[in-house]
């Protein structure tokens, strides 16, 4: 094992006395779920509201699809809104909204009600019906939350397309999901300019080859901008759904009904629609909201720095918050516009209490330097989130002292689009955190991290790299990919078929304490001269170099090795590229945290690594870059330039 992993993370943060007095999560749960998880999983679906309560948990006898609370009816929408309208709570703020331009909007649950309402009338008039697919390409603006619990409140499935994405990417998604209507917006604000978004729809959709299945674009007016427009197609948002009656009565569904696909990318390039159905969905989303973030209804104020575009914007602001009655902060823009200011600007604004977001974000702002966020009051944060990746130490360190003063539980959740919700993660007032580590599986949540004869690693074992495979269904998992059954089987069901395992994709170890280390994918473990070396290792021993702000690294072809180890890293604000000493230096330390064979070959040191619009690093395209390859497909870029910099250099 890492000395990474040993030296510099053994210190532990344990919650402060006070947190873990209110905490919502008792460590009493781990028995309960343990001691019967069907009846644990029961008491967490009737926390909603079920139209037709269920009789029945979970019957897993057409594994690998399940059914949860099959014999239950529920309505998603009225569980996150009208309930809390019906309970006294209508004047509530339910969305504090933060327009990129300083404009700013906010509803309360009596308001997200009467334009839930108005929208699903709209779409009733438009003719869909429950079962049909809608698909919503639209900025971070309270419309797009308006139309995904519309269709969630009639039954009709969206398919939500990230608005970065191009035209040909959203077609893709509409004629796999054959979508009806599209949702969209004029147009959306990027770092202080107007950018078109109906233009790419109609792109998308018109040309040679129309959309068969598109029979309405519903747009809303955002930016202002002239708009191309099909008469007979195309609509106003402001024409028709706010002229619509505000009142709607909610019909109940089957738990087993579709919800929402949300396509991710697959090894063979052609993009899987994930489906999630609704019962065990909320029941999930709701639950691990409650005890994961300890939200306190009409006390506190969330805010999830995702897109809606992405599963964490679907679970963790739509979903699971709007459940449980929160409070909570939508921001439309990047974090730098107009400046670096901004997000710590909006934590003061509205007295954010609760703060989940990106590794990549937090390692964003340890590179732009402290001074920004010391210039603001943060005291009103209690708690702090991250998601998407593993967080390496040293960000999680600097995220505690410099976001949460010393006093703010982390919680390092791990999750997927595949699984719907947080499957792995500090519960905040009992667990007692390693920064870097997921910790362990929550309370419902059974989890193994095995060798390839699927046998169980053994904690703190020299050899400890694993797969994280599922060995238990859960509440919120994925029910299939959109019309390829035999996909979904193969894709996650066969690596362990024997076992009825769900494979995640990703490599883990545990520590000698069972602490669980997720290291990333598998496709970023790295074989150099036999041994296997996590991607995510390497970059958290780069970081942890006084000089680094943000490291990549990935494992490029060599003759000699079978792989060989290259880094590209970004250095802090006001450090002095001192070249070949600096690389040095780096390369010692890597050796120092984890050991000679994973010192990296080469070391580049660069302004800016290729990021997708979500902020993810594509490590494809720097495998690309090291090996002298043709590059692929860089259209999902934020930047596409930067891959040329970094051939060049």
């Amino acid at each position: 094992m890492s000395t990474d992993l040993t030296e510099r993370a053994l210190s532990v943060y344990a919650p402060s006395a006070e947190f873990a007095a209110q905490a919502n999560a008792q460590a009493s749960l781990y028995q309960e779920a343990e001691e019967d998880r069907d009846a644990f999983w029961a008491k967490q679906a009737r926390r909603l509201h079920w139209h037709t309560p269920f009789s029945e948990v979970l019957d897993w006898s057409e594994a690998p699809v399940a059914k949860w609370f099959a014999d239950g009816k529920l309505n998603v929408a009225y569980n996150c809104v009208d309930r809390h309208v019906e309970s006294g709570h209508g004047d509530q703020v339910a969305i504090q909204w933060e327009g990129e331009p300083g404009d700013s909007r906010a509803l309360t649950y009596s308001d997200l009600l009467a334009e839930v309402s108005k929208a699903a009338n709209y779409l009733t008039e438009l003719g869909m019906q429950p079962g049909d697919r809608v698909a919503i390409y639209m900025p971070m603006i309270p419309e797009a939350i308006v139309a995904m619990l519309a269709c969630a409140r009639l039954g009709l499935t969206h398919s939500v397309v990230f608005a970065g994405f191009s035209s040909s990417a959203l077609r893709s998604r509409i004629d796999d999901a054959a979508a009806k209507l599209v949702i969209t917006t004029d147009g959306q604000f990027r770092r202080g300019k107007p950018a078109p978004l109906k233009a790419a729809v109609d792109d998308a959709i018109g040309g040679d080859t129309p959309a068969p299945s598109v029979e309405h674009v519903l747009v809303v007016r955002r930016t202002g901008q002239d708009t191309p427009w099909q008469d007979g197609r195309d609509v106003w948002w402001h024409e028709t759904v706010e002229q619509a009656s505000d009142q709607h009565e909610a019909q109940a569904f089957d738990a087993e009904h579709p919800l929402f696909l949300l396509y991710t990318s697959g090894t063979t390039g052609k993009p899987k629609g994930i489906v999630h159905t609704s019962g065990g969905y909320l029941t999930q989303a709701s639950y691990t909201h409650d005890v994961v973030f300890d939200h306190k209804p009409g006390k506190d104020v969330y805010w999830c720095t995702a897109d809606i575009g992405w599963v964490t914007g679907h679970s963790y602001i739509v979903y699971g918050p709007l459940s449980n009655r929160a409070t909570q902060v939508v921001y439309e823009g990047t974090p730098n516009s107009p400046n670096e200011h901004r997000h710590f600007e909006v934590i003061e604004k509205y007295g954010v209490t609760i703060y989940y977001t990106a590794p990549t974000l937090i390692r964003t702002f340890m590179k732009w330097g402290r001074e920004i966020p010391d210039a603001h009051n943060l005291s009103t944060l209690r708690l702090l989130g991250t998601v998407g990746e593993p967080i390496n130490p040293e960000a999680w360190r600097w995220y505690h002292e410099v976001f949460g003063h010393g006093r703010c539980p982390i919680v390092d959740t791990w999750w997927q689009t595949e699984t719907g919700a947080i499957m792995i993660s500090p519960l905040p007032g009992v667990t007692e955190c390693k920064p870097g580590s997921a910790m362990a599986p929550l309370p419902g949540i059974s989890v193994q991290i095995v060798d390839d004869e699927a046998r169980t690693v053994e904690r703190g074992a020299t050899e400890a790299n694993g797969y994280l495979a599922v060995d238990k269904p859960w509440p919120s998992m994925l029910r299939g990919i959109w019309g390829d059954m035999q996909r979904f089987k193969d894709t996650y069901w066969s690596r362990f078929a024997e076992q009825g395992y769900y494979f995640a994709g990703d490599g883990a170890k545990f520590d000698e304490d069972g602490a669980i280390w997720v290291l990333g994918r598998v496709d970023d473990v790295m074989n150099i001269s036999g041994h296997r070396i996590s991607t995510a290792e390497v970059e958290s021993a780069l970081v942890g170099h006084e000089a680094v702000a943000e490291a990549a690294v990935i494992g490029a072809s060599d003759e000699t090795t079978g792989q060989a180890i290259v880094a590209f890293v970004i250095l802090r604000q006001g450090v002095e590229n001192t070249g070949d000493e600096l690389v040095a230096d780096m390369r010692a330390a890597v050796a120092k945290d984890i050991g000679a064979i994973a010192k990296p070959r080469d070391i580049y040191v660069v302004p800016e690594l290729p990021k997708t619009r979500s902020g993810k690093i594509m490590r494809r395209l720097l495998r690309d870059v090291a090996e002298g390859r043709e590059l692929g497909d860089t259209s999902t870029l934020v930047d596409p330039a930067v891959v040329e910099s970094l051939r060049q250099k």
